[in-house]
């Protein structure tokens, strides 16, 4: 599920746009004390039984890998007490290629998500009044809302061509609330075509809806978490835990590319890409920008928010990169790790509010939505991008070149030392 509504974008006063330093041409130094060949086995955290846990030991086999191409219905559904004001296809497009274009970016050109739309409305047989619909959706009338949905498209969609089945309410129906968005898992799964159906993506978005809902609800078809702070009362800030640095924490996020973390647990980082970081003693080594590689077009930000020019350049060079380290982890108990990757204006990060080194700590029995994963801020006294930014405290939290910061409550300190000219980031990273 989505943090609610459709978010103001103006916090404050203007942000201050600072431009990255030139790059700077170093090369790849390992000290002789660390773990060489930096296998990321040690640091894989257990998968645990917390729900979409951040384990990356095992898959869970409930749930579709994105790592080939998928398929996904979207079924579009009207209801008896209104008539649609847009069209299956407009409301398509409000939603791909841009979910598509999101995941092939972000897997480096390894998955594909394949929209099939429906052309045409399925009627359902109540008022949309009569399923209560809302953010927290009672089972009851949940289950009926979707027993009803596959009722009524059953014999327009053959569901066993599908991994991925999306039911899109009419957004002008009276009982639709825009907020009640989500996946939904099936203890019972629905059977239909001879096949099983664990779970559906009930689309209630506006038109048009927020900016990248549907990845993020895609993001949980394939277990990722939600890594937002819901608030007790359900006010305050929703974006505390990891601000603009994930899909899963915001949709509307400055630089919503999924953690390496993420991409790790999904296949999409190979094994040599992922350093693990053991022993006492410092360790060099090269972290290309985490949206830069095949697939994953530079999106440069010249101007888009503080943090262009020279980043922004670097970013368009980086689009060849994609097969060097990514990710570092340096393991800190059991359940526990600090992760460390390069993040800047490019690919799904195009409008990446500042560039550097990013840190965060990931907790693999934290169950979705109760911070399985938070940044590090490494600018705990300032804030950046005011106007843009979903969480401006957390906007500036990389590490920035020729910067030094030690993670508070662990003895582990990170510097970024330099840059290369193809735009990888060139750092120190010193446990113990």
């Amino acid at each position: 599920m989505s943090p609610p509504g459709v978010r103001p974008k103006l916090r404050g006063a203007a942000a201050v746009c600072t431009t990255m330093s030139a790059l700077a041409a170093t090369s790849m130094v390992t000290a002789p004390s660390t773990a060489e060949p930096f296998s990321p086995a040690p640091c894989a955290l257990t998968r645990t039984g917390a729900h979409h846990s951040e384990g990356v030991d095992t898959w869970n086999a409930a749930y579709p890998r994105p790592a080939r191409s998928l398929d996904a219905v979207l079924v579009f559904l009207s209801f008896p007490d209104s008539r649609p004001l847009t069209a299956p296809r407009e409301l398509a497009g409000d939603h791909f290629p841009a979910t598509s274009r999101f995941f092939r970016r972000a897997s480096y050109g390894a998955f594909t998500l394949r929209a099939h739309p429906l052309r045409h409305w399925i009627a359902m047989p109540r008022p949309s009044t009569e399923y209560a619909i809302q953010r927290d959706w009672s089972a009851e009338h949940r289950a009926a809302y979707l027993r009803d949905a596959l009722a009524a498209a059953d014999g327009a969609v053959d569901f066993s061509r599908y991994d991925v089945v999306y039911f899109v309410a009419d957004p002008d129906a009276p009982g639709v609330d825009s907020d009640a968005t989500k996946v939904v898992n099936l203890d019972t799964p629905l059977r239909a075509d001879g096949t099983d159906i664990r779970r559906v993506v009930t689309v209630f978005e506006n038109h048009p809806p927020d900016r990248l809902v549907l990845a993020h609800e895609t993001g949980h078809v394939f277990d990722l978490p939600d890594l937002y702070h819901r608030p007790a009362d359900g006010r305050g800030d929703w974006d505390t835990h990891v601000g603009d640095w994930d899909l899963m924490g915001s949709q509307f996020g400055l630089a919503p590319d999924l953690f390496g973390w993420h991409k790790w647990k999904l296949g999409w980082l190979r094994p040599r890409q992922v350093a693990c970081v053991r022993g006492a003693g410092p360790v060099r080594l090269t972290l290309e920008p985490l949206g830069a590689g095949p697939g994953a077009e530079a999106a440069g930000a010249a101007g888009a928010a503080g943090g262009a020019g020279a980043a922004g350049a670097a970013g368009a060079a980086g689009f060849g990169l994609g097969r060097g380290t990514k990710l570092a982890v340096v393991r800190t108990g059991a359940g526990d790790a600090l992760a460390f990757e390069a993040r800047g204006p490019v690919g799904n990060d195009g409008a990446a509010c500042r560039a550097g080194v990013l840190v965060y700590r990931v907790r693999s029995e934290a169950a979705s939505g109760s911070g399985p994963i938070r940044v590090i801020d490494a600018h705990p006294d300032t804030a950046a991008c005011w106007e843009e930014s979903v969480y401006p405290p957390l906007a500036d939290a990389p590490v920035a070149l020729g910067e030094s910061f030690t993670v508070p409550g662990e003895d582990v300190r990170v510097k970024v030392e330099g840059r290369t000219a193809s735009g990888a980031w060139t750092v120190q990273i010193t446990t113990g």
